[in-house]
């Protein structure tokens, strides 16, 4: 059995087999606790939900879906709502922990990691990084999850996928890269219009000062990265750990030994594939395939 020093399972993992949830998703924890704690806030101001509606901006509709913790309110709701019902600051010091149940409770201490990290560098075998994906590409990928996620959480999930990607705009700026599968690059997922508008994106992610990105030709006879994909990450303290997922595990690892193995690998996948600019290149190829 691996130390706790060389690895930390993630909160939250997978809901058991029964089909449970696990806490903070929609319709459990945190959620729904603000749901109750909106409802009775609006219910003592006298305002009914589609007055309440019309003066934070959403439909009575979407209020019930809130209170009834079937939904995740996205901040600004929050922040206006607060306002509105004159809290005094109670529902927008819940924020944050409703923020974090918009992802799935396996990946929500990574979504925190990389919010705050510095430097990412993510080795891709299965979709384009989620930090890359188009929004039309982000549906595409949770309309095929198995089992099915019903409509509110796709939504849900393709949002919180689009905030992650704020990183870009941060400043300082993180240093980022990406090595991509050709395969990856390849497979029309949601169809070839969502795939072109994909490619340029990545090409347009691929051409910021910040930004090196990589494609591993499927040709190439060397490969090290056959044990799967991962992201290296550093924080602002000089941390570096290692975070690997696979079917809703998700582990990372913290023992320097550990990282190092997996930055030594990064380091010769980098030096295997294509560089940034031939990367451009076949992007730009594979566009015109069509």
């Amino acid at each position: 059995m691996e130390s706790s020093e060389t690895v930390e399972r993630l909160e939250g993992v997978r809901a058991d087999a029964a089909g449970s949830r696990p806490e903070d998703e929609p319709g459990s924890g945190v959620v729904a606790a603000f749901g109750r704690q909106l409802k009775l806030l609006r219910v003592r101001s006298g305002l009914e939900r589609a007055e309440f509606g019309k003066l934070t901006g959403y439909a009575a509709q979407s209020v019930a879906s809130f209170e009834q913790g079937r939904r995740i309110p996205p901040p600004r709701f929050i922040d206006r709502a607060d306002e509105v019902l004159d809290a005094g600051g109670v529902l927008k010091a819940l924020k944050d922990e409703v923020g974090r149940a918009q992802y799935p409770a396996f990946f929500r201490d990574m979504a925190r990691l990389e919010a705050e990290a510095v430097a990412l560098h993510v080795y891709a075998t299965q979709a384009v990084p989620g930090l890359l994906q188009t929004e039309e590409y982000a549906r595409a990928v949770f309309a095929m999850r198995r089992p099915l996620l019903d409509e509110d959480t796709v939504e849900q999930r393709v949002a919180a996928r689009l905030a992650r990607q704020e990183i870009f705009a941060r400043r300082p700026m993180p240093t980022l890269s990406f090595v991509i599968e050709e395969s990856v690059l390849r497979r029309p997922i949601g169809g070839w219009t969502v795939m072109q508008g994909q490619l340029e994106q990545v090409m347009l992610h691929g051409q910021r000062r910040n930004v090196e990105f990589q494609v591993m030709p499927t040709a190439r006879a060397e490969h090290c990265g056959l044990a799967g994909p991962f992201t290296l990450i550093e924080n602002l303290d000089g941390r570096r750990m290692a975070y690997v997922e696979v079917q809703r595990d998700s582990r990372l690892y913290t023992d320097r030994s550990a990282v190092r193995d997996i930055e030594e690998q990064y380091g010769i996948l980098r030096a295997q594939a294509l560089t940034p600019r031939e990367s451009l290149v076949s992007v730009e190829k594979l566009l015109g395939e069509r």
